[in-house]
């Protein structure tokens, strides 16, 4: 169609931020530092390249992500310890802080919980920022690697996408059947993938991810965590994923426990505080 004769005034239209977030809570992250110093390690995960496995991180831990062999992206999915229906929500996470995210900033949990799960307090990865094609580290837009995309687009039957090995995780982690681990299986952080949307078309990319051994990506665990995490099949995302073909790295999992009293002053957050009456009077059971 042709273009209106006021075309350019409406691009030129000035952007207003949906959630200004200047009224969030803010990570007390010299407390956590402060408790970080003497921590000490009470357990470790090495995640297989091409697979996954399940950690859990108590409420005031801290659990740490690091790159150990070669450059190797991982899809991490977390849910509340003792509430499979608490998870991460990528979406609303996004929508608080940005594409990718980075020290200080938080993973949101779905509603009706909508609170932090886990806030970053260490990205040796900080540095790279926003390229020249527009991509970054650590995204909350990408939604996992998964045999469903894969058999539309390429046809088969591939199972160490993320997806797969995650869902393989938590079924063995909580003993459920796969086909209702799977249900709780949702759209990860993206943890080491450089990434973004292309100018001209808007369509996401990938790109080799700078990750180096030794990188890591570190959190605080704001309430008990149970957390998956899948070495992506497609190793640095630098071509592909999905395959066999791209060069896998595993990828280490530690969980360190605070001193007592490192804490002190902190508590862990509450649910959301909407009554979620929605405009139609009290819920039965809840107070009004």
């Amino acid at each position: 169609m042709t273009q209106p004769p006021d075309a350019e005034a409406r691009r030129a239209v000035s952007p207003v931020i949906c959630y200004p977030n200047e009224t969030l809570a803010t990570p007390d992250l010299a407390l956590y530092a402060k408790a970080r110093a003497d921590a000490v390690k009470v357990a470790e995960l090495r995640v297989a390249p091409r697979d996954a496995g399940c950690f859990r991180a108590p409420a005031g831990h801290f659990f740490r992500i690091t790159s150990v062999e070669g450059p190797q992206v991982g899809d991490l999915n977390l849910w509340a310890a003792e509430d499979l229906d608490e998870r991460f929500y990528s979406g609303k996470t996004r929508a608080l802080h940005g594409t990718h995210i980075t020290r200080g900033e938080r993973m949101w949990s779905s509603f009706p919980y909508l609170r932090p799960m886990a806030t970053v307090v260490e990205d040796t990865l900080e540095w790279y920022g926003i390229d020249a094609f527009g991509g970054s580290v650590h995204d909350v837009i990408g939604t996992r690697c998964d045999p469903y995309t894969h058999n539309l687009l390429a046809g088969g039957q591939y199972h160490h996408c993320c997806h797969s090995n995650l869902t393989r995780a938590l079924a063995d982690e909580t003993g459920l059947p796969l086909h209702e681990a799977e249900r709780h299986v949702h759209d990860v952080l993206n943890v080491f993938m450089c990434t973004g949307f292309t100018r001209d078309t808007g369509q996401y990319f990938m790109k080799a991810s700078p990750v180096c051994p030794g990188d890591y990506l570190e959190f605080f665990a704001e309430i008990d965590l149970l957390g998956a995490l899948s070495a992506c099949p497609g190793g640095d995302c630098s071509a592909q994923h999905s395959s066999d073909v791209a060069v896998c790295h595993p990828l280490l999992v530690e969980v360190f426990a605070p001193a007592p009293g490192a804490l002190d002053g902190w508590s862990s957050p509450a649910p959301n505080g909407y009554d979620r009456t929605h405009g139609r009077g009290p819920i039965a059971g809840r107070a009004g």
